[in-house]
């Protein structure tokens, strides 16, 4: 059994923090159109897609409960590794891609402090586009026991909205929920210069449990 399936324990799922803006009038449209449709079935034209509209915001919306992985550094996002690059400094980008059916609830790679959290402005091309690192972002930086970890946080052509959970100054947990990007995008992680990535482009990932490194 892979360390990935032995860690990733199902347990209760609840919604993101940070969706009522969005799921809120959805729920409210529907349930109202639900109960005009008693009275006027022509009402059903507009509650049949409203309530399958719903569901489907459940479902992007979910963040389940996780049993956190006991590597060094955990992937801080469910998805895809798109790519894993090394970087003029030394550091290694690690690269995930978040598709619409993937959980959208980020987490942190290790424990630390938060030291930034800056909103970087940009564009809003496919978040698997190799260009999509210039897209609108949010930027972490965490003081850990290795050092300085960057996080980024890239919105896609249809996430336009990160929601931070934290600021600067915060204390976390690894494997503590940092925030959240709405429906599909991507994380970058940079590990520190000589961490050996423990993933490989195409492996499947999931947020707080999945290894990063091999410590």
């Amino acid at each position: 059994m892979s360390h990935d399936s032995a860690s990733h324990q199902p347990g209760r799922v609840r919604l993101a923090r940070g969706v009522s803006p969005w799921l809120l009038p959805t729920v409210t449209a529907a349930a109202v159109t639900s109960l005009l449709s008693r009275r006027d079935r022509r009402w059903a034209l507009a509650a049949a897609p409203l309530a399958a509209l719903t569901g489907g915001m459940l479902w992007f919306f979910r963040d389940p409960e996780r049993t956190p992985g006991s590597a060094r550094i955990l992937s801080p996002a469910d998805g895809v590794v798109q790519s894993i690059d090394p970087w003029p400094d030394g550091r290694t980008r690690v690269a995930i891609f978040m598709s619409p059916l993937d959980v959208h609830v980020n987490r942190a790679p290790l424990a630390g402090t938060v030291t930034s959290v800056e909103h970087v402005a940009g564009g809003f091309v496919p978040a698997f586009n190799k260009d999509s690192d210039k897209n609108e972002r949010v930027v972490w930086h965490l003081d850990t026991a290795l050092g300085d970890i960057e996080l980024v946080q890239i919105a896609g052509a249809v996430a336009r909205r990160i929601v931070p959970y934290l600021a600067a100054g915060a204390k976390v947990a690894k494997a503590e929920r940092i925030g959240l990007i709405r429906l599909g995008s991507r994380v970058d992680l940079y590990l520190p210069e000589g961490i050996v990535p423990a993933v490989s482009v195409g492996q499947r990932t999931v947020a707080g449990v999945t290894a990063l490194d091999h410590g």
